[in-house]
């Protein structure tokens, strides 16, 4: 791919180095060269040589239609599109298309972004490795760098390269491994309960939630009402920035959104952090945190203290009960969701004529994976009239309790928390399925899954590699609406890592580029 971000991109674009169909071109050759990661889960090739077709005329005019105009962009396959099969990676609605695109999806196309395909997911975004849904589990880019394929090698050096490789983490794991494969320069993920920062930080790029009711959830297929938020995956911090300036802001379709204009805002190319105060919660020292995530964070908490930053350790003291909490609400609130797939409207239908309510029964067991059927018994358990003060009001108040920590933390004084995204790297797939689906959702959902619960804004920065050669990344959680200063936070830590990213490709496997840098382990 030409360049290594947006900017460079349409640059290029704008002084007629290449143009958008030959751009869109490239991007559908290196798909097809990396079909084995299974990123994709529809490729919407003629839709986008059309879209390259019309920014061509544009370009030619002398008109684009802004910096996104021309630029290759994957979408979740939980998203609406107009036209385009969306199947939440589930039998329930396989062959189901959309008469209307979601408003996150509409606002990039009308500044002329070309949609290379929809991107693989857990079934129904429920799941933290992309490994759980119809089309099968997407390979992390990863795991084909020439450095962890040594590193492996030497390891193991009976393993299977077949079957030895890396997850992308989840729910948004195929948006994320076609950012870091190159195939596209943005993806639109869903973040319930880190489902964008997760994959983001295996994969080795920049994910954002931001802030919920900044950007319109019209068109996502609900998960969890009151903590989805549409999330932002790119290879550096200013295009997140950049894509966010284009999708936040009121939409009418969508209640939850601010009512008040969003200024879109570029970040400054010299950050001054000497103001800046960084939290580091105590309460985030969770059992089984690696030892590298430990180093690389006290290694960036001392960066910070170093270029001037006042860091400071807080307390968050409600943070060791919301796993618990978010397990409860989110399955709860997934039994509701949940109820509008019958089989009578849309999607799949079980060809049980005996009765409406064995049609009903025989559509969800076909067309609901374990893992969704699981999720949805427990949360009509939580929601039963004997168990709903128990469970679910219980659950709402330490909700409460859990969002006056940041809102505490952030009265404090404190600008932004620095916190570890996962516990460690991307685990190896034939390691990852030894658990079930809940127990790794526990565990890779600890970190990111309370910056949803009280709504504020959220984002990963690749920070350093593992000894296995693989990507780390640490989290900046920010106040609610202010994601300028998250991102300018961002933007200058990512430019004092010089972290490596995948830049080319041979022979159909991903080769990473070599460069040093401080955070390596």
């Amino acid at each position: 791919m030409l360049g290594s971000g947006v900017r460079e991109a349409a640059a290029a674009l704008r002084l007629g180095q290449l143009t958008p169909t030959e751009l869109c071109q490239k991007s559908l050759s290196l798909i097809k060269e990396t079909s084995f990661l299974n990123a994709y889960i529809t490729v919407t090739e003629e839709l986008a040589l059309k879209q390259a077709a019309e920014a061509d005329k544009r370009f030619q005019q002398g008109k684009p239609l802004g910096v996104l105009d021309g630029i290759p962009i994957a979408i979740k396959d939980n998203f609406s599109t107009k036209n385009i099969e969306t199947t939440c990676a589930s039998k329930m609605l396989k062959g189901y298309i959309p008469p209307y695109n979601a408003t996150v999806v509409q606002r990039l196309f009308d500044q002329g972004a070309v949609l290379m395909g929809k991107t693989n997911l857990d079934e129904f975004a429920m799941g933290s490795g992309s490994t759980d849904g119809i089309f099968g589990p997407v390979r992390n880019p990863w795991s084909y760098s020439k450095q962890y394929r040594e590193k492996r090698k030497h390891a193991c050096p009976d393993g299977d390269e077949n079957s030895d490789w890396l997850i992308t983490g989840g729910s948004s794991g195929g948006s994320a491994a076609s950012v870091s494969a190159g195939t596209c320069y943005v993806a639109l993920g869903s973040d319930t309960g880190g489902s964008t920062r997760n994959p983001a930080s295996h994969c080795g790029i920049v994910g954002l939630k931001p802030t919920y009711g900044l950007v319109s959830r019209h068109g996502l297929i609900p998960l969890v009402n009151s903590m989805d938020v549409p999330g932002i995956l790119t290879k550096c911090v200013d295009d997140a920035a950049t894509v966010l300036g284009v999708l936040a802001g009121h939409d009418p379709q969508d209640s939850t959104t601010i009512q008040d204009h969003f200024q879109p805002f570029t970040l400054p190319d010299v950050i001054d952090v000497t103001k800046l105060c960084v939290g580091i919660p105590k309460e985030y020292h969770a059992p089984g945190l690696s030892s590298e995530i430990l180093a690389l964070w006290s290694k960036a908490a001392d960066l910070l203290e170093n270029a001037g930053a006042k860091v400071v350790e807080v307390s968050m003291p409600n943070t060791c009960y919301s796993i618990v909490c978010y397990h409860v609400l989110c399955t709860a609130e997934v039994a509701s969701n949940m109820a509008r797939f019958d089989g009578l409207e849309y999607g799949h239908r079980a060809d049980v004529k005996d009765s409406t309510e064995a049609m009903y029964s025989a559509t969800r067991r076909e067309g609901f994976n374990d893992v969704v059927r699981g999720r949805i018994l427990s949360g009509n358990f939580f929601l039963l009239k004997q168990n709903y003060e128990k469970y679910f009001l219980k659950a709402q108040k330490v909700r409460r309790l859990i969002a006056d920590d940041f809102v505490n933390v952030f009265r404090s004084g404190v600008d932004v928390l620095l916190t570890p995204t996962t516990l460690g790297d991307a685990a190896p797939y034939l390691e990852f399925i030894q658990e079930d689906n809940r127990t790794r959702s526990a565990q890779e959902d600890v970190f990111t899954q309370c910056a949803n619960m009280a709504g504020v804004p959220a984002v990963t920065v690749p920070a350093g590699l593992s000894s296995r050669g693989l990507p780390l990344g640490l989290q900046f959680i920010g106040q609610a609406f202010c994601e300028q200063q998250l991102l300018s936070v961002a933007k200058w830590f990512e430019k004092q890592t010089d972290f490596c990213l995948l830049a080319c490709h041979e022979n159909g496997h991903i080769v990473k580029q070599q460069s040093k840098s401080a955070f390596s382990l």
